[in-house]
């Protein structure tokens, strides 16, 4: 048995339209399909290219909790340029391009949510491809 890949990260929204917008209108991912209850929209599925998954439910619709374990989450691009473009084309505030410690070019953005969300490109030189240790910089 192994682990093949993230299936997915889960994020709770006041607001699935804003999450909407940001996910499928600025980063292109498509909407696959919603979670109902009593006929009512609670939730939705958002699908990267690579079937890479963002699930995301109403606030009111899960079970809260007081201690938020996820930190971020990070999605992949093979154009990490022109990624951010369209996030400032569509009225978003994405911070600049840095190389990462890990020899990865990155940018970092806050969702409607409030959740930071992390962009790679790789490099031949990437960690994740080269398996190096990294001394991180921060």
């Amino acid at each position: 048995m192994s682990i093949l890949s993230l299936a997915h990260a889960c994020i709770k929204t006041a607001s699935l339209e804003q999450t909407s917008a940001f996910y499928c209108d600025a980063l292109g991912m498509k909407k696959l399909f919603d979670f109902t209850r009593d006929s009512r929209v609670i939730g939705t599925y958002f699908k990267a290219e690579n079937n890479s998954f963002v699930e995301v439910f109403l606030t009111d619709a899960v079970e809260n909790t007081d201690r938020r374990c996820l930190n971020h989450f990070c999605l992949e691009t093979g154009d990490l340029q022109g990624l951010r473009q369209r996030l400032l084309d569509h009225g978003y505030t994405p911070g600049e391009i840095k190389m990462g410690a890990d020899k990865t070019w990155q940018f970092w953005i806050t969702d409607p949510n409030g959740l930071a969300v992390e962009f790679q490109q790789y490099t031949p030189e990437s960690a994740q491809y080269t398996g190096a240790n990294v001394e991180v910089n921060w």
